[in-house]
Order: C-alpha cells, then structure tokens, then sequence
C-alpha cells in the first residue's frame, strides 16, 4: 500500500513537471520571435543584450574610386634594341645565347666581308686624291690674284676640290656606321672584319643568326632588353577615361604572383583602339630586374578621392543577390527595421552606401546586422 502511494506521487510530480517544462519553452520560443514580421525584428531586453547591437549614423569619408583594366609588362623604345648589320656580311664569331646580359659596347658579333677592305681602300684613294686637289686649288687661288690664268680654270679646279672633299666625308661616315676608325686607316690598319657593339646593357632575347651565315642589312640580327625599367600598359575602357588622371595610384597583381605591386599613371594615351580601349603608360613604384616584358597582369586604379557616406562593412548584409541595412526605431530601441540600400565602393573596412530616404539621418546597425537577419528570416521560414 506504502509503495502504491509513493509510485502514483512520482508520477504526478514527473507529470507536471514535465508540463512545467514545456510552457516555459514555448514562452521563449514566443519571445524571441513572436514579434518579428514582415521586415522588422523586435526584441527583448534579455535578447538586445545577448546580441550586443550597436548603431551609428553613416559618416561622411573619403574614399578612391577605382577602374579595373589588365594589361602587359612592356619597356620604353629606348630599352629594347634591334640589332642589325648596316653593310651585311658574314658573321665571323658570336658566343650569346638567349637570356645571357651583356654590357654596353661588348662586343657581340663580329662580320666579315670583301667590300670592307674595299670600302677602306677607296678611303685611302679619295684621301690621297684630295690632298693632291686641295694643293691645285691653292695654287690656282694665286694664279687668279696675279690674273695668271682664266677665271674657268679656278672655278674648275674649286669644283674637282670639293667634290673630292664630299666624297672623303661620305666615305668616312660610312666607315663610322661599320665601326671602322679612318684614322686607324691612314695609319695603314686595314681590316677584314667589323665589330657590332652592343649599344645598352641589357638581355639577349632574341638570336637569329649562326656562324657562317651571311646577313643582309635588313636581317634582325639579335635583340637586346634593358628590364632594370619595365612599365606597365594597362587598357582601360572608353567609358573609364574620364575618371584617370596622372599620378593616380595603380595596384597591379601579375597573373603568376599574388601579391600586389605598386605603381603610378605616368601616361594616358589620345588614341582609342579598335576594343574602345585606351593604352595607360603606368610606372613601377619599384624596380625588378627579374620581371619579364610581355608579363600580363590585372590593375585596380584609384581614381580621385571623393566624400561619400559610408558606413562599417559589417552593416551591410547580403540577401538573396540584394544588399540591406537595419535601422533601428526612434521610439522603439527594441525595434529594428530592414531596408534595402545600393552599395558602391568599399574600402579600408568601410562601405560607401546610398540610403533610401526613410534611412536618412537613422541610427543605423552597425554590429550584429547578421544575427538581426538571422533571426528575421528564420521566422519568415
């Protein structure tokens, strides 16, 4: 009879205890979200403590635009050479090989040819020749200011002079342009053989020839770069140019690295390509040697600083593609409605945003925007 009590008493108590527990969970469950419709969320003082929410009004801050373009690695004309033979020849020695730096005036190919003596033999001819008329041409000067002989024959002999004069200069340029020193010539050095120099310091990157092969003076013999001042050509579109200007800050990102380099506009091209694009000459803000011309890369160009309003990056929520913020109730500090706002430009933690007009000088969410949304969205579900 005792344990028949006890048992019927457990069971009353586990009974409506368990009840007991049932009400106090729907009573939370009902705090929590009952309250929450539409696009508005209330809360409790027990929640809007638990979620730490915070508000501020959007404050006004600079902040860059920017234009996104790619482009390629490049060096300036002056740091890229062609190297050619001005008369032809055969090539004699070379010992490059494609990436191999060569010093300015190293020697880099030596050519041989028959007309190189030739070309120095005229010299020597035409030399001597002018000389012997310099001398007839002085001689006749006196004659004509005794009235000795005919006013003919000094303008005929004025006339053979500097014809020959023409010719000695003419063949001496020539012998400059082959690396050949006429004084060496008048000394008796005759050569077979020219040298070609290298005229930069650079990289051979290109190498056309062999020995023994003969050459012409339009054949592109080898070429040499100078990477120590690589810029960067950046295309940027026709509907991006209004925003440039020199000396803007570029971050570029080359297609093998991940860091980001920096450099500045230093140029923006007058002519737009058949892609209604522009070419942007972009200096390196550091030098790299080992960079590569014809490296391609992405660029991110800050255009002018303008103020806009802006608020911390954490206040702006994505959903379902669109962007919102939540503002908080005048009256109610409980309350928190969410609207949809347009994003433009983040930077350095920042958001730049356009507000409709019932956000419009509002304390806005600033921290916890996520969990408002959470909330609010679970209880549409």
């Amino acid at each position: 009879m005792k344990f028949t009590i006890i048992l019927f008493t457990a069971t009353v108590i586990f009974s409506c205890s368990k009840e007991t527990d049932k009400a106090d969970s729907s009573n939370i469950t009902t705090a929590k979200t009952s309250n929450s419709t539409g696009n508005e969320v209330i809360l409790t003082d027990e929640q809007l403590k638990l979620l730490n929410i915070q508000t501020a009004r959007p404050e006004a801050r600079q902040m860059s635009g920017t234009v996104k373009a790619n482009g390629m690695l490049d060096v300036p004309p002056q740091n890229l050479v062609t190297i050619s033979a001005p008369l032809g020849g055969f090539v004699k020695f070379t010992e490059l090989l494609q990436g191999m730096k060569v010093k300015k005036g190293q020697v880099v190919v030596i050519l041989e040819h028959p007309d190189y003596i030739q070309m120095q033999q005229d010299y020597l001819d035409s030399q001597s020749q002018l000389e012997f008329l310099a001398l007839e041409y002085s001689r006749q000067q006196e004659l004509a200011a005794e009235n000795v002989n005919a006013v003919k024959t000094l303008q005929q002999s004025k006339s053979n002079y500097l014809s020959m004069k023409a010719k000695v200069e003419g063949l001496k340029a020539k012998l400059k342009l082959i690396n050949i020193d006429p004084i060496d010539i008048e000394k008796g050095e005759i050569r077979n053989t020219i040298s070609i120099p290298s005229p930069i310091t650079g990289y051979v990157t290109q190498i056309n020839i062999n020995i023994g092969m003969h050459v012409n003076p339009t054949d592109v013999l080898l070429k040499i770069v100078d990477t120590e001042h690589l810029h960067a050509e950046a295309q940027v579109f026709e509907k991006d140019l209004s925003k440039l200007a020199v000396g803007q800050k570029v971050r570029i990102k080359l297609s093998n690295e991940t860091k980001e380099r920096l450099a500045r506009v230093y140029l923006i091209g007058k002519e737009i390509t058949t892609e209604r694009t522009v070419r942007v000459h972009c200096h390196l803000q550091d030098e790299d040697i080992s960079l590569i011309p014809g490296m391609y890369f992405s660029a991110v160009i800050e255009t002018n600083a303008k103020s806009f309003d802006a608020l911390p990056n954490e206040a702006v929520v994505n959903f379902d593609g669109n962007y919102f913020v939540f503002v908080a109730n005048e009256t109610n500090p409980h309350s928190f409605k969410m609207l949809e706002i347009t994003k433009d430009i983040s930077e350095d933690g920042y958001t730049s945003v356009s507000l409709p007009e019932a956000a419009k000088n509002k304390m806005i969410v600033i921290k916890g925007t996520y969990s408002l949304l959470g909330m609010l969205k679970n209880k549409e579900e």
